[in-house]
């Protein structure tokens, strides 16, 4: 065991934990975000739907819209985050 008593062996082990230990690190870091995105996609699809659900009811209570002005403004709110995305 005097091999371990070595200082470039013992640098050597302490670089190669911290590079492994960076790499997981990382990795698992960056599923995190992927799944962060995804979440907050559901979440702004779900908002969107439920403003236009609100914005339809109150159009309706208003007498102000039509059953075209509604269909147009749903595919307004829904179709509005494919635009968003092909901006970037």
């Amino acid at each position: 065991m005097s091999f371990l008593r070595h200082p470039l062996t013992l640098l050597g082990v302490n670089l190669s934990a911290v590079a492994g230990s960076t790499y997981l690190l990382r990795s698992h870091h960056i599923y995190n975000l992927e799944e962060h995105e995804a979440r907050m996609d559901e979440l702004e699809g779900t908002l969107r739907g439920h403003i236009g659900l609100i914005e339809e009811a109150l159009d309706r209570l208003e007498g102000k819209a039509t059953e075209a002005d509604r269909g147009k403004k749903m595919n307004e709110y829904y179709g509005k985050r494919g635009r968003d995305e092909k901006k970037q």
